[in-house]
């Protein structure tokens, strides 16, 4: 009996260690596990260029600004090709085809390529960013990907279409850029652009289980946020507030003073605090969740006078970080009282948002390579590498199985050995 128990015992351990490893290696959604932008990895690379540490690249069948996903050795993102591609008068929009794409990330060959034809009329044409900025999400079995005003689409891991969803038929000269988010079996869209909602969909059927007004000039990815109760709430920021709704129901939970302009960079969170940057007018917000109605008054923690166009900010140690796209200027602030550590001019623009990983903190930047930055407040710049394909980098980069990836609109890259 002893004997048995030990096999079970050595089984469950197993079990627990390699599910344990395998859930640490994978980046299931935009941002990561959580959407918060952070890896637990060790030993990333902290120098490369065209001709070194770049384990492998992939020419891919078309642009985007979303970021890959990784699930079990494979890489998804979406693309987009036919149209408004660089430079910007080549195809006509007749010709706009969007992709969703699978790359191996061992034999770095590309295992599918779905091609999607896009709702028509689209967008004539989409500022900086073009047609295939949302990233993918996975539960494990199946993909989630969102492209405006064409749908929400649900894929199995071999690329067969399941169901189509619309979640709205308009668009805008800045396109669609919020990524698809899954709490339990709810697939979560923040259609800003397409229809002015939040909307929850079934994950196994397709169908609409919710839907929530009101969601004004936002392009961000909607953030779940775990309360000390257990409980959770799905948290977005628009124009003038910041939203908290329950991911099961769609039911508005409560709302704060939020960033006083259109938003974009997406909300993270650490011990039940939700932390709100954006708008031209450089607006930093924290506000403690769990509330109801309008908490303005009550749990609002603190604003600051810091803030970004596109970039979202990464939590480590007590602090808030991030580059702005737009001043061209990095910041640390303190997570206790939003008081700004550092405040300094940056080198280049970055369009993706932060990365944290082993200590440092990644920024690339549109056209100017990777900033690799100490994480600690004075921001030191440890490496500059840059690799020049003749295109533009404005997808977030991810961590998956240790190394480091980053996807422009000509290759997808693996930096290490």
């Amino acid at each position: 009996m002893r004997i048995l128990n030990a096999s079970i015992t050595g089984m469950i351990l197993a079990c627990f260690f390699t599910n344990s490893s395998l859930h640490g290696e994978e980046w299931n959604q935009f941002r990561g596990p959580g959407g918060q932008g952070a890896s637990s990895a060790k030993n990333l690379p902290v120098k490369w260029d065209n001709n070194s540490n770049i384990a492998w690249k992939r020419k891919l069948p078309g642009a985007g600004a979303s970021s890959p996903i990784s699930l079990n050795g494979k890489l998804y993102l979406t693309c987009y090709s036919g149209y408004g591609t660089y430079p910007e008068t080549r195809g006509t929009l007749e010709k706009l085809t969007l992709h969703l794409v699978c790359v191996d990330a061992k034999s770095t060959k590309i295992v599918f390529d779905k091609k999607i034809p896009p709702a028509q009329p689209e967008s004539k044409r989409v500022r900086d960013h073009g047609y295939a900025a949302p990233t993918p999400t996975t539960d494990g079995k199946h993909l989630f990907v969102f492209f405006g005003k064409s749908g929400v689409f649900k894929f199995d891991l071999e690329g067969n279409q399941i169901w189509k969803t619309s979640v709205g038929t308009q668009t805008h000269g800045w396109g669609c850029g919020t990524s698809p988010v899954l709490y339990k079996d709810i697939v979560i869209v923040n259609a800003s652009v397409e229809s002015g909602e939040l909307v929850g969909i079934d994950k196994k059927s397709g169908d609409v289980k919710w839907r929530q007004e009101g969601i004004r000039r936002a392009w961000n990815t909607p953030h779940i946020v775990k309360l000390e109760n257990g409980k959770s709430e799905v948290v977005v920021s628009v124009q003038g507030k910041v939203l908290a709704f329950d991911p099961e129901s769609g039911k508005k939970l409560w709302e704060c003073y939020g960033i006083q302009d259109y938003v974009c960079p997406s909300i993270i969170s650490k011990d039940g605090i939700v932390y709100a940057i954006g708008g031209r007018k450089s607006q930093a917000i924290a506000i403690k969740a769990g509330g109801s109605g309008d908490v303005t008054e009550t749990h609002r923690k603190w604003v600051a006078n810091a803030g970004a166009n596109v970039s979202s900010p990464i939590i480590h140690d007590g602090h808030l970080y991030w580059v702005s796209d737009r001043n061209r200027t990095a910041y640390c602030l303190k997570l206790s009282n939003g008081e700004v550590v550092t405040k300094r001019r940056f080198p280049a623009q970055p369009y993706a948002s932060a990365l944290f990983g082993d200590g440092k903190v990644y920024i690339v930047t549109r056209s100017s390579g990777t900033y690799v930055l100490e994480a600690k407040p004075d921001f030191p710049i440890l490496s500059h590498n840059d690799i020049d394909d003749g295109s533009t980098f404005n997808a977030s980069p991810i961590v998956a199985d240790g190394k480091l990836y980053l996807r422009s609109d000509s290759y997808l890259y693996c930096i290490g050995k």
